[in-house]
């Protein structure tokens, strides 16, 4: 700072002069009394003037000592140049900053020529060769400020520069050495762009990427210009967070696997750690990428191996165990049921023994893959020995369901496999626990299934065996029932019985419809309500309706001409695909006309709206079969299901005619389903009519036909023989008393 500063003008007083108040008059002709007064008079008014003057200056002199003391203690150099570009102020940092050119710093003293001096002794370094030039864009972006510029000197340090224009043309400047900032930035630099490690840099407000490394470019295989023209949110596969942001320790942040999407739309795991920092003057963040994707997949594997079985790749008995504690636990809070089978191979160790383990390891393989497609996908398999398998079935609401896949698995198991030219044949024993009647922990359910295991083993290769004794003797039963259902078909046991179906204005038999009985020699008649669902479960239920329809088709035909014979059809009946040609074969063997012949379906078979089963549907109309919906107004009822097919016959379920006389709601039910057939010119039968109150009203809304108790129980050939007999003797003799 320069110690000589120039002094202050006596301004005050020269524009008073200016202005006349210290005109000197000329004094007239007077007394010299008078003209002495006067002059003392002038005298005090140059003495208060000069006073006032002096004061003024003070004033300003303190004012000039404030403003310096205030410019000085600021940390940025400050300058103030007038409209000729010419010095009137500046601070102790300014001076500091261009220390040698601070000799040259005079008021008055122009810019211009401190430039051309200090470029003459080299100060500005970036002037070398361009000299005049170089001054001359200095002085331009002085009077054209626009954005903050760089000026380096000869000394290495770095000069941050911002001016602005006053309202009278002049200039004030702000300096500030900003030479450590852009060491750290160089620093900063050189270990961002040259690290391995992949590196982003994003603005903290926008979340664009502002700076990325080579690493980064290699590594995700986007163009550098790319990039910088993502944010963050669009290399995130899921996330749409910001990785710095939330209420996270940098421990837990780093912690946490990001799925980061690669220019060739790859996934990989990322973990990220951040870091707040100010890059090229904005808030950012600087984010080190570590991709963790082979770790994270080398875990993967061993977590697998540690709970996996090595040749098959199906759980072990640890990953099974925590797989139904998760399912219990579920369990208490739905009410819903697991069962836990354990499965045991049939003479593997004999396979293995005599074939090789090679032969014995592609059997394990070729049982687990059957296994698993006979599995639901909620259900879980496991390997737990040499031929032990362990099936988790969730959601079991009766143990019929579990004994359905025990059987389907075994019969899996036991179909014949082909392995390097050979042959083998093995079967599987199933032992079956469920929760929570047979434990209501994993290990207790595990222990109770191989307990019922052993006990299917001793009862015989090839089945299946409940833990708890109630349970055992129900499925037991069943199992009974389809033992001996098997062999009732075969040898003909089952046979149908006949109920009337009634002409409810003529009093006539039209028709009955067959109902299959089956006459057991132990046990009596078995109701069909116990039977048939195992028929359907078993798949027996093909067998039990290709036999009742052969010998419902013989009886009928031993008939007069104008009755009809009714057979019920099953849902299943129509998947295996051959119905028609079962059909058309009963047809041929009994010599019955098709138009006698009335097929009952109920509306679940159109439930999928199938186009097998309406080709199938048409195909036996077209035969002059007659079809008619049973049980028509429960569960399923649809009215696009009468516009799907064109039926012959409509029957009206017997819970709306139960108690017809006195309900006044099935009666409305009832009356609106008569007139909707009589609308679509079909048949309408009643079933279940047991009263004559119930008969009144079905004829009284015209109700076609009716069948139930009232007319008669279900009978067999023989007394439908007698009956149709019966009723045309008495025909014969209304007709001759008539005659």
């Amino acid at each position: 700072m320069p110690t000589h500063r120039p002094k202050a003008r006596n301004r005050i007083v020269k524009a008073k002069l200016a202005r006349g108040k210290l005109a000197v008059r000329r004094p007239k002709a007077a007394p010299k009394l008078l003209t002495r007064r006067r002059k003392v008079s002038e005298i005090s008014e140059i003495v208060r003037t000069r006073a006032e003057a002096e004061a003024a200056i003070a004033d300003a002199q303190k004012s000039d000592a404030r403003l310096r003391e205030a410019i000085d203690i600021l940390p940025q150099g400050i300058v103030f140049l007038d409209a000729d570009g010419r010095y009137i102020l500046w601070n102790k940092k300014y001076a500091e900053i261009y220390s040698k050119s601070a000799d040259l710093f005079k008021h008055g003293a122009k810019l211009r020529d401190t430039l051309k001096v200090g470029v003459a002794r080299g100060d500005y370094p970036e002037a070398i060769g361009h000299e005049e030039e170089w001054i001359n864009e200095r002085l331009d972006k002085m009077y054209h400020p626009g954005h903050a510029h760089e000026q380096v000197l000869a000394d290495g340090r770095c000069i941050l520069i911002d001016e602005r224009l006053t309202s009278d043309g002049g200039v004030i400047g702000l300096r500030v050495d900003i030479t450590d900032l852009k060491e750290r930035e160089a620093s900063f630099r050189l270990l961002f762009d040259g690290n391995p490690v992949p590196m982003i840099v994003c603005a903290q407000d926008s979340e664009r990427i502002i700076g990325v490394n080579d690493a980064a470019i290699a590594h995700y295989g986007y163009a550098r210009e790319h990039f910088e023209k993502l944010k963050i949110s669009d290399v995130q596969a899921f996330d749409q967070e910001t990785p710095w942001t939330g209420d996270q320790s940098t421990e837990e942040r780093a912690a946490r696997t990001w799925k980061h999407v690669k220019a060739d739309g790859s996934l990989i795991d990322v973990a990220i750690y951040s870091r707040l920092l100010v890059f090229e003057g904005k808030p950012s963040v600087l984010l080190a990428l570590m991709d963790i994707t082979e770790r994270k997949r080398a875990e993967a594997r061993l977590a697998f191996m540690a709970q996996h079985d090595g040749l098959t790749g199906l759980p072990n008995r640890i990953l099974l165990r925590q797989r139904l504690d998760e399912l219990l636990a579920h369990t208490r809070r739905s009410g819903d049921k697991v069962a836990v089978l354990f499965l045991d191979l049939d003479n593997f160790k004999a396979i293995n023994d005599t074939l090789g383990h090679a032969i014995g390891d592609k059997l394990l393989k070729g049982v687990t893959k059957r296994l698993r497609s006979s599995l639901r996908e909620e259900d879980a398999i496991a390997r737990l020995g040499s031929d032990e398998f362990a099936v988790v079935q969730a959601g079991v609401t009766r143990p019929e369901e579990v004994a359905m896949l025990a059987r389907r698995l075994i019969a899996a198991i036991s179909e014949p496999y082909l392995f390097d030219g050979h042959t083998i044949v093995s079967g599987a024993s199933i032992g079956i626990a469920i929760a929570p009647g047979d434990g209501d922990d994993a290990e207790k359910l595990l222990k109770n299934a191989d307990m019922a295991l052993s006990r299917a083993k001793s009862e015989g290769l090839g089945t299946f065996s409940f833990f708890e004794a109630e349970m055992d003797a129900r499925a037991q039963a069943r199992r009974r029932i389809e033992i001996d259902l098997r062999a009732a078909i075969e040898n003909s046991v089952l046979q149908p019985h006949y109920q009337p179906l009634v002409d409810l204005k003529s009093g006539q038999i039209t028709g009955f419809e067959a109902l299959v009985r089956w006459p057991h020699a132990e046990r009596g008649m078995i109701s069909p309500a116990e039977f048939i669902p195992v028929a359907e479960e078993t798949g027996l239920i093909n067998a039990v309706g290709g036999l009742m329809l052969r010998r419902a088709c013989m009886d009928a035909a031993q008939w007069p001409d104008d009755v009809r014979v009714a057979v019920n059809l099953s849902p299943l009946q129509f998947r295996v695909g051959n119905l028609l040609s079962v059909v058309m074969d009963a047809l041929k063997a009994s010599g019955l006309s098709p138009k006698r012949l009335e097929l009952e379906i109920t509306e679940t078979l159109l439930l999928d709206k199938s186009d097998q089963v309406l080709a199938t549907l048409h195909a036996l109309r077209a035969l002059g079969v007659r079809i008619s919906m049973d049980d028509f107004g429960t569960g399923y009822s649809s009215l696009s299901y009468l516009r799907s097919f064109p039926f012959d016959k409509i029957k009206i379920d017997q819970s709306f005619v139960r108690d017809l006389g006195s309900n006044q709601d099935a009666q409305a039910i009832v009356r609106s389903i008569i007139s909707l057939g009589m609308g679509l010119g079909v048949t309408i039968t009643a079933e279940g009519v047991e009263t004559e109150a119930e008969l009144s009203c079905l004829r009284a809304e015209g109700c076609h036909e009716g069948q139930g108790f009232l007319f008669s129980r279900a009978r067999p050939n023989a007394e439908i023989t007698q009956l149709l007999l019966a009723q045309r003797n008495a025909r014969e003799e209304r007709a001759t008393m008539v005659a």
